[in-house]
């Protein structure tokens, strides 16, 4: 059987590595992926292309399309590719406005009484957005409305009296900041202002049809740029998967955020009329007001936290032919019970400045990579007689073992196989003792507020206290 992949970064490298083992692997990448290549026939071509990908997809007639890359479905080119006849695993265009649209996603929450429905509200304008900022008083998180790789995204706490007008500057700098760098330039919605919340972030990466779903391990990424959850955020410099689950989220709660998942899908083909027929993403947040919290959705796999699910996951296949004959329903994923930790290396400039870690030689030391039993997937790295960087994550390091602990060490040594003239960075901390430590007391300390709140009736209720006038929930 054909399987064409449509995307070329470390995600769609774990993909076709797995998708290898089964199928004649084609690829429509924007640029020649050296870890793709060595396992496809493939064309380099504009993948936000519609016609394009769908005239190469006729071209080379696949029994499966799988789309990789959010861009890609936020183009429609797997609505082309279907129009055609092909089949493609990869949300429609409607559909993938989960993903693209912030504000989208929040209203479709808030109609549906979906469990986890923050306060929130969208600007089509600056100006409105600056009153509104300038009035309220608040920790709130300011966001683009559209999705923007983890970029423009920032988090303000107003906990200090005595930095209140310093925080409100802050607000209105940054929420200027997101229209002046346009990344919401293609939605009438310009900026998402939501009640912040705070807690360990985790993610359900499902395959569904629309009816059914089919849901992988939790992985946890970690966003932020540098050490302690610091720094701007990214798309994501690490991931770990436990072992059976993540130990730090309890059955309960993972059964509740797959219910989450299962009423959202549901959910958009209500409200767009469209099936949802390819991989759903919920970026999940374990809260004191609500317990599991969506805090974005996307319309494909995380990256990196596809590596973790694609290095261990062993039956792709029979997921991806559930896809061809009707029957998803009735397969489960089966997994190797093992940890797993991800180690994303970026040129120094990522994410901010990307221009400046660009065009950058790397060296990889193959050999002692395979000596230490890790794994290497190819993200925004390019080959011109030798390896090259791209500006953004270049390269990430993959290692299982029976504990996260145990992978930690393995991908942290692993880091060092991959060397350049150019200063690389990578989270040193991702799968250490230390933050596996503070990820499960924060998560103990946040369930006993949530579940007393559900004990006394307060889930997903807000108490504000008003002088003259006493407690108001909302």
């Amino acid at each position: 059987m054909k399987f064409l992949l449509v995307g070329n970064g470390a995600r769609e490298h774990a993909i076709a590595q797995n998708a290898a083992q089964y199928y004649d692997v084609y690829a429509a990448m924007s640029y020649q992926n050296p870890g793709i290549a060595r396992l496809a026939d493939f064309t380099i071509t504009d993948i936000l292309n519609p016609q394009k990908v769908a005239d190469y997809c006729d071209k080379i007639n696949p029994d499966i399309v799988f789309i990789g890359s959010e861009e890609a479905l936020f183009h429609g080119v797997s609505d082309e590719i279907m129009s055609r006849g092909h089949l493609c695993i990869g949300a429609q265009k409607k559909a993938a406005e989960i993903e693209r649209s912030k504000a989208f996603m929040r209203r479709l929450l808030e109609e549906n009484h979906i469990h986890g429905s923050l306060r929130f509200k969208t600007f089509t304008e600056i100006e409105t957005a600056l009153k509104y900022i300038e009035e309220y008083a608040g920790s709130i998180a300011i966001k683009p409305a559209r999705q923007a790789g983890g970029k423009g995204v920032k988090v303000i706490a107003d906990l200090q009296a005595y930095l209140k007008e310093e925080k409100k500057d802050a607000k209105k700098i940054h929420a200027a900041q997101i229209v002046k760098e346009h990344l919401s330039q293609d939605l009438e919605d310009q900026i998402l202002i939501e009640e912040r919340v705070e807690g360990v972030e985790y993610s359900l990466q499902c395959f569904t049809d629309g009816k059914t779903i089919v849901p992988l391990p939790l992985v946890q990424d970690h966003p932020h740029a540098f050490e302690e959850d610091i720094g701007p955020e990214t798309g994501g410099m690490g991931s770990i998967s436990g072992k059976g689950q993540l130990p730090f989220i309890e059955e309960g709660e993972y059964t509740k955020s797959l219910q989450i998942m299962e009423q959202s899908v549901k959910a958009i083909k209500a409200e767009t009329g469209v099936e949802y027929v390819g991989v759903i993403t919920g970026q999940f947040m374990l809260t004191d007001k609500w317990g599991p919290t969506i805090i974005e959705y996307y319309a494909r796999l995380g990256d990196p936290e596809a590596v973790n699910v694609m290095s261990i996951l062993e039956n792709f296949d029979e997921i991806c032919e559930g896809y061809v004959n009707g029957n998803l329903g009735k397969i489960s994923a089966r997994v190797r019970d093992v940890a797993t930790v991800v180690k994303c290396i970026s040129p120094k400039g990522y994410p901010n400045q990307r221009s400046l870690g660009k065009d950058k030689e790397l060296y990889i030391d193959t050999r002692r990579l395979k000596e230490l039993g890790a794994h290497l997937y190819f993200g925004s790295v390019y080959e011109n007689g030798g390896l090259y960087t791209g500006g953004s994550r270049a390269v990430e390091i993959y290692a299982e073992a029976d504990t996260i602990l145990e992978a930690g060490k393995i991908a942290e040594q692993a880091t060092g196989c991959v060397t350049s003239d150019w200063k690389l960075f990578h989270r040193h901390d991702i799968g250490s003792p230390e933050l596996l430590h503070k990820r499960m007391r924060t998560a103990q300390l946040v369930r006993d507020v949530y579940q007393y709140r559900a004990a006394h009736n307060l889930i997903g209720k807000t108490i504000d206290w008003i002088p003259g006038i006493g407690k108001i929930e909302t």
